[in-house]
């Protein structure tokens, strides 16, 4: 019983831990963002010009407004193809399954640096060129792969029985799809858009490869 505890207080405290230096770096930044000085420097002194000035900064607001407006288009468009795509894949066996399921995973891996001058070269082959629509397609391809991966392993813990008996009971696919598999996948299709909006925020490489000049 007594090393059941200290396993559990083991755990727990690796837990706090790996919390700890993952979240307390960006909790100190945020603080600093408050003090006086430009620098990460001591003693600490309160004040908010560095938010009053951002607020003055109009180019900055501009790219951030773009910034989250390509962000939340490209979450949603690579939230839906992401989500049937995962569902196709759960539902069909079909010649290279698994080999177009292992290709989802080097776009996650690949420094963005190499997929920037990959899609530039791509864009400018097939004659999409450098601009909006350039950026927001590189966004959603970036994004899709976390959302058919969020999606896939969500799917992996749903019953097929649940759908089986909603046919039984006369449920057409839709109906299926809507009702059943649907509000089951629906934490899986949240995450993996968070994840998806996340990755479009953040991305600058890509966006600095296949925007226009200026």
């Amino acid at each position: 019983m007594a090393t059941t505890r200290i396993l559990e207080w083991c755990g727990r405290l690796y837990i706090w831990l790996l919390l700890a230096f993952l979240y307390l770096p960006i909790i100190i930044m945020a603080l600093m963002s408050f003090n006086v000085s430009p620098f990460y420097q001591l003693p600490f002194e309160w004040t908010t010009e560095w938010y009053a000035s951002l607020w003055q900064n109009d180019q900055l607001i501009s790219a951030t407004w773009n910034s989250i407006e390509i962000a939340i288009i490209s979450t949603i468009i690579a939230t839906v193809l992401g989500s049937a795509a995962s569902l196709a894949l759960y539902r069909h066996e079909f010649r290279g399954k698994k080999v177009l399921q292992a290709l989802l995973f080097p776009p996650i891996a690949i420094p963005w640096l190499i997929t920037g001058t990959a899609m530039l070269i791509f864009f400018f082959g097939v004659g999409i060129g450098r601009g909006l629509f350039a950026i927001l397609l590189g966004h959603v391809a970036l994004a899709l792969p976390y959302v058919i991966v969020v999606v896939s392993a969500r799917l992996q813990t749903f019953a097929p029985e649940l759908e089986e008996a909603a046919r039984s009971l006369g449920a057409n696919q839709w109906q299926v799809t809507s009702r059943v598999t649907l509000p089951w996948i629906m934490p899986g299709v949240i995450a993996g858009g968070l994840f998806a909006f996340a990755v479009s925020f953040d991305q600058f490489v890509v966006s600095y490869f296949l925007s226009t000049p200026g």
